[in-house]
């Protein structure tokens, strides 16, 4: 089947979208300027892609999603700047990825094999990593960063700034405005860290032996009463010879610019 046949004719392209013979472009689709779109890629209908975007391959885009448009920081004026999406991602209906500005990198970038559920936002400048799942209406401000394996349920916001670590889990209807350190689950408004996110750990086959170092260095970091600084020593001291994983929450909290979510 030639790609005209895949691309339905009330479609409407930009003469330089650059687009793999295999995509699939449903009805009154709109791409527009330098935009390129990977192999096995498919627009479900109503698909806007505003300009200036990289998508690569096997991405399923739902209908009425906008994708690439300009962002809603008033300080953009008209720059080029970039959205960049990876593989094998789920873009639900209704959801509204933007491009970065030149203030900060002038890029936007998800990465593969994520879940964007219905209604999802992302914002100018955020950076998300692979294998993550976001809830209905799950809101993300600007220059967040989000790494692998995150889960932010229903009904979330993110404030701009905050860095969500690999493997943690934020309930659903929760106010982020710090960080959210890896493996750490949180919830709430403003959110509170209650636990490590030890379902999802046995879920990926991880030991007991690594489960209880990690549920050990939540408690020597929220109950011990010590300072950070102390609390991360001890993890170093005690848990990380036998435990490696806990290099990743070591260097969250440490990274943290705006303080971690207690």
């Amino acid at each position: 089947m030639s790609n005209t046949e895949l691309i339905h004719p009330t479609a409407i392209i930009d003469s330089s979208a650059v687009i793999a013979p295999d995509v699939q472009i449903g009805p009154y689709c709109i791409i527009g300027p330098n935009v390129s779109i990977g192999a096995g890629t498919r627009l479900r209908s109503h698909v806007v892609i505003g300009g200036y975007t990289r998508i690569g391959e096997h991405n399923d885009i739902f209908q009425f999603a906008s994708v690439g448009e300009e962002c809603q920081d008033l300080k953009y004026k008209g720059e080029e700047t970039w959205l960049e999406i990876g593989d094998h991602n789920s873009i639900r209906e209704h959801c509204s990825l933007h491009r970065g500005t030149v203030q900060d990198g002038g890029i936007t970038k998800v990465g593969s094999h994520n879940l964007l559920m219905v209604n999802t936002h992302i914002a100018h400048d955020c950076v998300v990593g692979d294998h993550n799942i976001f809830a209905n209406n799950v809101g993300v401000a600007g220059h967040v960063h989000i790494g692998d394996y995150v889960i932010v349920g229903g009904n979330s916001g993110i404030h701009q700034f905050c860095k969500i670590d690999s493997y943690s889990m934020i309930g659903g209807a929760s106010l982020i405005l710090k960080d959210v350190p890896a493996y750490v689950m949180v919830s709430g408004n403003p959110a509170h860290a209650y636990a490590m996110n030890v379902e999802g750990m046995r879920r990926k086959g991880w030991s007991r032996d690594v489960i209880q170092g990690l549920r050990e260095s939540f408690r020597i970091i929220y109950k011990s009463g010590l300072t950070t600084e102390q609390a991360i020593s001890k993890i170093r001291d005690e848990i990380l010879p036998t435990v490696s994983e806990a290099q990743l929450l070591i260097d969250s909290v440490e990274s943290s610019s705006r303080g971690i979510v207690r």
